[in-house]
């Protein structure tokens, strides 16, 4: 039963590619009868219907081409996010949050699902860390792009002084692996703890130990999950983060340095963020990976990343990032 899913979930991917193919062919077709039609007609009324119909195909078009950059081995998966609020107390437990709910909005905008599968709060406001699973085809290829430290600055609403805070929070991205991946993981190199759920859940958090946080000793390796009201269910999703984590691991030759497992984090703070969010004294989010830069900073907060990610896929296609 379980592969007869996954053969229809991608009989179905296959199916609506041709489909949207199909459909840009048709849209094109379109432009080109109305440009025809107005040609002959001599009719300039219709200019304005041809450009919309032209920029409608231009973006298809350019969303199809992308997707043709999502070439890597697990591109197509599911992505496992997890957001660490760094140093800096409330303000940038408060910045994490702000990008937990970016990313919700961006994958609402894509047509993913979001899931909560950890969540820790932050003293006073916003969140210490957070892990969420997007659902949806190419969740990890587009995600990516999203891996490293991200930096604000802006004037803190939690300084009473009204004084100018810079604030940093990392970003972990992992794709989630099909059970038939094969990580070889001994039972004998994993601590199991269980613990009470937290935060919102309805009457059954903080009364069971339903939650699960695993430890691959020889690593270090943690992961954890509290979504589900069955721990059997919370320590099957755990094993797949952990997988996920091994396998980043074992395909990068290093097994001995547990920090490749994050990608080029570094230190969550100065010198290592990978983009820059200004709120003050001007307003600008800039990609210093590849050097592209919005204006609207509202647009990209509220899951306007698209740009970015692009532009992301575009330069690592071409050798051109600056990961310096």
């Amino acid at each position: 039963m379980e592969n007869s899913q996954k053969v229809l979930q991608k009989a179905k991917q296959l199916k609506d590619k041709v489909a949207r193919y199909e459909s840009l062919e048709s849209e094109w077709e379109d432009a080109k009868v109305l440009v025809q039609l107005a040609i002959e007609e001599d009719d300039d009324s219709l200019l304005a219907e041809i450009k919309q119909a032209y920029d409608s195909v231009v973006a298809d078009l350019e969303a199809m081409t992308l997707e043709t950059l999502l070439s890597g081995k697990y591109d197509k998966c599911n992505a496992i996010v997890t957001l660490h609020a760094g140093a800096g107390g409330t303000e940038a437990q408060d910045w994490a949050a702000m990008l937990l709910r970016m990313y919700q909005m961006w994958a609402q905008q894509r047509g993913f699902a979001c899931e909560t599968l950890d969540f820790l709060d932050g003293e006073e406001a916003g969140l210490k860390s957070v892990t969420i699973q997007i659902s949806g085809l190419n969740a990890y290829g587009y995600a990516k792009a999203e891996k490293g430290v991200h930096r604000l600055v802006r004037i803190s609403p939690f300084d009473s002084s009204g004084r100018r805070h810079t604030s940093f929070a990392s970003v972990e991205v992992m794709p989630e692996i099909d059970d038939d991946v094969d990580v070889v993981i001994d039972s004998d190199d994993l601590k199991v703890d269980t613990y009470r759920s937290s935060g919102a859940g309805g009457q059954h958090v903080n009364k069971t130990e339903s939650a699960i946080r695993i430890t691959h000793i020889p690593t270090g390796v943690v992961v954890s999950c509290q979504n589900e009201r069955s721990q059997h269910k919370n320590r099957d999703t755990a094993m797949k983060m952990l997988k996920a984590k091994l396998m980043e691991i074992a395909e990068q030759q290093q097994k001995d340095k547990i920090e490749d497992i994050k990608g080029a984090q570094k230190e969550i703070g100065w010198g290592s963020q990978i983009r820059s969010y200004v709120f003050h004294p001007y307003n600008m989010v800039k990609d210093h990976r590849t050097n592209f830069e919005v204006g609207n900073i509202g647009a990209v907060m509220d899951g306007g990343l698209d740009g970015f990610i692009t532009a992301y896929l575009q330069a690592a296609s071409l050798g051109q990032l600056n990961l310096k």
